[in-house]
């Protein structure tokens, strides 16, 4: 742990989202050994603020949900934020407005997300056993926001930083039974995803892109939480936004974007920012 004071940070940088000035120097590059742990007490004083103003924690988002990343930067796992009721909202008939006023430098990332009917035990990293805890799934987009230069930090810069949720838009959900759940562990592994703005496709992805099943990254931020001292276990009811499906994307006001997938059964999402 280093000796930055979690309280001072999270307050300094909620004050650089407030009035949309940049942070020049990342707490990482101010003391050599701010690390994850001393990332996640910034985040849980985040989470503290939120609360004490009257908001509620609804979910978990997850970050750098590629195994290639863990090894560029030094993780052992995946990375997570919790969202709000503030920040969390849903498409009606697929589709959704969002303002980007409030936001430095924002980014969008077409995601999978899942609501738990019960939590996932920690040793449920394949998809089936998670599979059986959810009530429901759909396709989301994810707004992530960066309050350093040029998008450059370290991982605890950036969960620290709030960086890893902005907002989500949830789009239809389709529930999940159990006899769908063998069909749907490899629908998961296999679908594709296009990323379209104002109707030109910028990119495609696929559910591989996070550790192979957006499915596997609910049971890997499970494992994570446990091994993170003092992180409240995933509860019944959160919301679980399982990490980009392509590269994150710069927006601006004014666009139109649009996910649409192939090789499994949810609704496409079209978001107007």
């Amino acid at each position: 742990m280093s000796s930055a004071d979690p309280k001072a940070l999270a307050q300094e940088l909620a004050a650089a989202y407030a009035s949309r000035q940049m942070v020049a120097v990342l707490p990482s590059a101010r003391d050599a050994d701010f690390g994850l742990a001393d990332a996640y007490a910034v985040e849980a004083e985040h989470a503290r603020l939120k609360r004490s103003s009257g908001h509620t924690a609804v979910g978990r988002k997850v970050g750098y949900a590629n195994k290639a990343m863990w090894r560029v930067l030094k993780l052992d796992t995946l990375v997570w934020a919790h969202m709000y009721d503030d920040t969390v909202q849903y498409a009606e008939r697929g589709a959704a407005t969002l303002s980007l006023a409030r936001m430095f430098s924002p980014k969008i990332e077409p995601e999978i997300v899942f609501k738990l009917k019960r939590p996932v035990a920690t040793g449920d990293l394949e998809p089936a056993a998670v599979l059986d805890a959810v009530e429901w799934l759909a396709l989301g987009f994810e707004i992530i926001d960066c309050v350093f230069p040029n998008w450059t930090f370290q991982p605890a810069d950036f969960v620290a930083a709030f960086g890893l949720h902005a907002a989500l838009v949830v789009g239809e959900p389709r529930p999940v039974e159990a006899a769908m759940i063998p069909a749907l562990v490899d629908e998961l592994g296999r679908f594709t995803v296009r990323l379209i703005k104002d109707d030109i496709v910028v990119e495609e992805g696929s559910g591989k892109n996070a550790l192979r099943s957006p499915a596997r990254c609910v049971g890997e931020l499970a494992a994570a939480i446990a091994r993170q001292p003092g992180a409240e276990p995933l509860a019944a009811g959160e919301l679980i936004s399982s990490g980009t499906l392509t590269t994150s994307t710069p927006i601006a006001p004014g666009e139109t974007w649009s996910a649409e997938v192939d090789g499994i059964a949810l609704a496409g999402l079209t978001l107007r920012v």
